[in-house]
């Protein structure tokens, strides 16, 4: 697939580059062939883009604009329908070819079983890598109900390609009991319920190193984003995963990539959770590029 043909239709507001021009490159995953409870996450991608038509350009929290990024939206990537394999296949080699264009990946999902082969490309080029995993879901399964290829799994599989001390989760409210003994007696971080303050203190152990953001939109409140595939009680609210992604923006940490998986349109007719990810999107684009 040439990128200059990988999309036809809405794109992300403020596009302002080709693909050869650009520093970021804004693409979708639109799989969901995995779910465990709601589907729809596949109709994300194209939504966000949909909704970003209000959203302003510039950002007041970090005083920059989408036109001081270059950046080109690739569009959705053409997956198999109801084949995990060939999909994450087909993400893995479409990321590779980013990291060898020395391009900034921002995915947009889709489930989060979406982000595993895009940080296993990333993880390919940077030795030293470190995630920063938000979400409700420990996403800490070696497999659900047989099958390994969930997305209750995604963070398992990196944490054990990269080890799983390089593996910092937050928010984190929900998963099986043996999920959270095999992180705490692997090493791996996690924080529960919160994200802003254990953040504050994660980051300046992360100065300097590359850091990949994975973002699932249900560490979110049900109140602030109803449309997504599991649900769960007891989440953050969008202004602390904003000044979440503007403290990671502020550090010394070197992001390398990032996404944001799991917004399913179809359950919120008011379209704040497709606005809401529009927004986030905004303020990752602009606040991890430098």
């Amino acid at each position: 697939m040439r990128f200059d043909e990988a999309y036809s239709g809405n794109v992300f507001i403020g596009m302002n580059s080709d693909f050869n021009e650009s520093k970021v490159v804004l693409y979708g995953m639109p799989m969901d062939w995995t779910v465990s409870y709601r589907p729809g996450s596949r109709f994300g991608p194209a939504r966000i883009r949909e909704v970003s038509i209000g959203l302003e350009e510039y950002s007041p929290y970090l005083d920059r604009e989408l036109a001081d990024v270059k950046y080109f939206d690739a569009g959705d990537i053409p997956l198999p329908f109801g084949n995990p394999q060939k999909s994450l296949d087909i993400i893995e080699d479409f990321v590779g070819k980013l990291m060898a264009e020395d391009k900034f990946p921002l995915g947009m999902g889709g489930e989060h079983l979406v982000s595993w082969p895009v940080m296993k490309a990333v993880a390919a080029k940077y030795k030293d890598l470190a995630i920063i995993h938000m979400d409700a879901h420990t996403d800490l399964r070696e497999h659900y109900e047989g099958e390994p290829l969930s997305h209750s799994t995604p963070i398992r599989k990196i944490a054990e390609k990269i080890g799983p001390e390089n593996v910092y989760s937050f928010g984190i409210r929900s998963g099986m009991k043996e999920e959270f003994e095999w992180a705490k007696n692997a090493g791996m971080h996690i924080s529960k319920f919160e994200v802003l303050e254990p953040l504050k203190e994660i980051l300046p152990k992360l100065a300097g190193r590359p850091v990949y953001v994975t973002i699932d939109i249900d560490v979110l409140d049900p109140a602030h984003a109803p449309g997504t595939g599991t649900v769960d009680a007891g989440g953050i609210t969008s202004k602390e995963l904003l000044a979440s992604i503007h403290e990671i923006a502020r550090s010394q940490v070197n992001v390398v990539g990032a996404d944001l998986v799991e917004v399913a349109p179809i359950y919120d007719h008011s379209e704040q959770t497709a606005n809401t990810a529009s927004k986030l999107i905004r303020e990752m684009m602009l606040g991890f590029v430098k």
